[in-house]
């Protein structure tokens, strides 16, 4: 009877333990898996947000092309229409960007900061006269850095 005693308590231990290690393996399992998803998420906000950026900065730079070409052909000519072709393809890239940022961004501060940026650069194209172009573009800058703080913050 002692035998049978010792080998039921034997079989209850390697039983109790196998579980024990299934619990403990299973919560080990789930933790590595929400922090590479919770990794990927942010190397993807990351790459959304870096992108989102240097969409603006090219945008920027064709609008201004544009306003430059415009003022030297308030008529417009074939330069001015491409710099205008090159300024509507660039607000394209930058929406897209702009979207993507919209589904990943966790805060929707830094979406309103993204779509004051976005604002802030074709507001440039309105300018009248080159003093009105700097101060728009000071905007533009200050928007810009606005957004990239704030999407600093959130990427860490």
């Amino acid at each position: 009877m002692d035998a049978s005693i010792a080998s039921a308590i034997a079989v209850v231990g390697t039983l109790l333990g196998s579980v024990i290690t299934y619990l403990f393996q299973s919560r080990g399992t789930r933790r590595a898996e929400q922090y590479a998803r919770s990794e990927t998420l942010r190397r993807e906000r990351l790459a959304a947000y870096s992108a989102f950026a240097g969409a603006l900065t090219d945008l920027r730079r064709g609008v201004v092309t544009l306003w430059f070409r415009q003022q030297r052909a308030p008529h417009g000519d074939d330069a001015v229409r491409e710099a205008s072709l090159d300024a509507d393809r660039l607000g394209a890239v930058a929406e897209h960007a702009r979207f993507r940022l919209q589904l990943l961004a966790a805060d929707s501060r830094l979406v309103g900061l993204a779509d004051a940026a976005f604002s802030s650069a074709g507001a440039i194209r309105q300018a009248v006269d080159r003093k009105e172009l700097a101060e728009r573009e000071g905007h533009f800058h200050d928007a810009v850095t606005a957004f990239i703080t704030a999407a600093s913050i959130e990427a860490r």
